[in-house]
This record gives structure tokens, sequence and C-alpha cells, in this order.
């Protein structure tokens, strides 16, 4: 079968982690990707990473993450043959996405305005800090800031200590993911009606879903949501020392707290409902702490799963990635030597499967406008008028 998305050209304008991330799951699924940088400024997250020698190279592991499955095109849009170059582009493509400051794009004339007047089929995506409207619209952003404006590291972290920002930059990632569903919804709608739209996503908004629960329960109630740790309402959510480690336990609801209970021997502390669970939080957690430090991670988890308990010691990255459930799945792809000096190299591809289309990697990473001639050529300039826009400073 061909993926679902065969046959859909995007342009991915973004830098750093959530645009890049949101063009390259569209890739994973099937779609052209043209990735389109600065040849003064290329995306900073090729930088960035953990080999220093990558990010000499411009392809360091931040940008190596989310790079594969995209043609790469080295386009100066301070010039006007590169503003050009682009619009050209627009006419075949349906999809844009870019991660520059709300107007950015206006003051060049490529915003959603100008670009749907040459191609009204055009489903344009923009990702900023704020959005385009509201008085922060014009500040920029990364992933920590919006941890912090949001409330979310403010809420991090064991109670009466600094704040913490997730160890992830999940607020990226989950904007990628919110953009990616958003045009993957105006392509949806497309298809019904035939025109394109503009799609906004604001990584503040965002950051606010991803706390959902809690902000519904502030403006219920104005409960506000403060640092708690590894504590839960209940004792039987919680982490407690194994003998050899932290053990993280959740039996979150009434029949898996029986199930615990019956597990460890305590049948005396099984609650008949969460109002009592929550009353009686102290003498649980204190039986919790007691019982569990007496034997090892090995044989909770081997017990508590016995009896359908949720349980994980708490592992690094490393101890994750060598579970043979790991192996199993199909979330990591690893180049071979197609891949060239990135052989070896292995990337996250998606968080899920669909059973009649693919959704693999099937190109490494590209330098800086590796596609600069082909991709030019394919729109009809010569080689002549491509030696001359590289002289401009127009391409790389």
């Amino acid at each position: 079968m061909k993926p679902v998305l065969h046959g859909v050209r995007v342009l991915d304008l973004t830098h750093v982690l959530a645009g890049p991330f949101a063009g390259y799951q569209l890739a994973v699924m099937g779609a052209e990707v043209i990735k389109i940088e600065s040849p003064e400024e290329p995306d900073q997250a090729r930088y960035q990473g953990s080999d220093a020698a990558l990010n000499d190279a411009g392809m360091g592991t931040a940008f190596l993450s989310q790079a594969s499955n995209k043609k790469a095109l080295a386009l100066n849009l301070k010039t006007e043959a590169g503003r050009q170059v682009l619009r050209q582009l627009v006419k075949t493509a349906d999809v844009l996405i870019e991660n520059y400051r709300p107007g950015a794009f206006d003051a060049l004339g490529l915003g959603y305005a100008d670009l749907s007047a040459i191609n009204p089929r055009l489903v344009y995506c923009s990702i900023s800090a704020f959005g385009s409207s509201g008085p922060k619209r014009e500040l920029t952003a990364y992933d920590g800031v919006v941890q912090a404006y949001s409330g979310m590291m403010a809420m991090t972290g064991e109670p009466g200590t600094a704040p913490v920002k997730c160890g992830a930059p999940v607020v990226d990632y989950a904007t990628g993911t919110t953009a990616a569903m958003a045009i993957l919804a105006a392509l949806l709608q497309r298809s019904h009606d035939g025109n394109g739209q503009f799609v906004e996503v604001a990584m503040s908004d965002v950051a606010m879903i991803l706390a959902s629960s809690h902000l519904t329960g502030y403006l219920w109630n104005r409960a506000h949501p403060e640092q708690k740790g590894n504590r839960y309402p209940f004792a039987t959510i919680g982490c407690y020392p194994a003998s050899d480690g932290p053990l993280m336990v959740s039996a979150s609801n009434l029949r898996q707290q029986r199930r615990l209970w019956e597990a460890l021997g305590r049948t005396d502390l099984v609650k008949h409902n969460n109002r009592d669970r929550i009353k009686g939080y102290a003498e649980e957690a204190q039986a919790l702490t007691e019982i569990l430090a007496t034997a090892s991670l090995d044989h909770w988890e081997a017990l508590l799963r016995e009896h359908r308990v949720p349980v994980s010691r708490v592992q690094r990255l490393e101890a994750m990635l060598a579970d043979e459930h790991v192996r199993s799945r199909q979330v990591l792809h690893r180049f071979a030597d197609e891949a060239g000096a990135l052989a070896g190299l292995t990337v996250p591809v998606a968080g899920f499967q669909l059973s009649r289309s693919p959704v693999q990697v099937t190109s490494p990473p590209q330098a800086v406008g590796a596609q600069n001639q082909e991709l030019l050529m394919a729109l009809g300039y010569p080689p002549a008028d491509i030696e001359a826009m590289r002289a401009q400073g127009a391409i790389a």
C-alpha cells in the first residue's frame, strides 16, 4: 500500500524542534517534505546535540532526530529572487509550515493572504510562541520559557523546592504533534470542498492543553496545582524505594488498589471508595514504604504485574532502549550503509502505526541545500539561472 500522504507536497520553513517535528510527522506518513532554510542562517538545531563533531558539521543530533525523509533547499528569502522561487514552489505545494514571529512572513509578501492568492488550495500552518493575536504575539519563546509562562514549571518538583522543567522538551513536541494533526484536519476538509485554509498553532495554547485537568480544576474552585513531587492524592499511586532502587506504583482505581493490597498481604488496607483512600493516605503510604523496602525491584515488578498492578522501576534512557519490548516495536529506525557517514544513526519515527499504510523512514537527513539543483530544475530554472541566483546569494 502507498503511504497515506503519498502525493502531498509540504514546504517546511521551520527551525528548532516544534515546527520541524510537525513536518517530520507528515514525512513519515509519505508526504514529500522540502525543508527550506536560509543559506546564511540554517536551522539552529543543526548545531545542537550530543556530538560536538556533528554539531560542527551542521548535522547535530537535535536536527537529525526529525530531518529524515526531507529534501533540503537553501533559499534566501531576504532576496526577491529567493522569494520568487518560494512562490513558484507554492504553486506546486499542498502545505506550507513556518514558525517565525507573527507578521514576519507578511512583511516579506509571503503571508497566508499573499500565498493563498497564488494557490487557493494551500494549507498554510503558522507556529509561534504566543499566536498571532494578543499582547504577547510578537514575543519569542522556546520550550523552557513556555513551560515557565504556562505554570507547568511552578507545579513541578518537590514541595518547597525550586521550580523544575520537564526533562524532555514536551511543549515543543506536543506543539509539533498538534500542528501535524491540525494540518491533516485541514487537508481532510480540503478533500471535501477543495479549499485550503490558515492553521495557527501557539505553543502557549498547547501548554494549556497539556495541563487540561489542572486548569479545569483551578477554574472550578481555585485549587491551584502545587508542587507534589511524586505524590498523588492516593498513596497507592507514587514512587517508593525498593531495596535496590525507586519503584513507581500506579494502583489507580479501586480494583487495582484492592489487587495491590492483596498482593502485599495487607487486605486490611483495602478501601471501598476514593474518599476513604484520601483519608487513609498517611497510613497507606507508611505501609507501602515499609513493605516495598524489603525486596528488590525484580521481585516487586514480577509480583505486582502478576496481580495486574501497573508498576515500573525508575530507569535511565539506556535501560529502556535495551528492553526487548522496545526492540519488538516499530518506533525506531536505524540507518545502514545507505546513509554514508550517518550509517548507524537511529531516530524515532512516530508514536503510531497504520494498518493499511506504511509509517516509515526512507531517506537520511540531508545537508543544507542538498537538493537545490534538483528542485530548481524541476521548477523549470535552467542551469545558468541557478548559477546566477547562487552568485546573487539567493540560494546556497
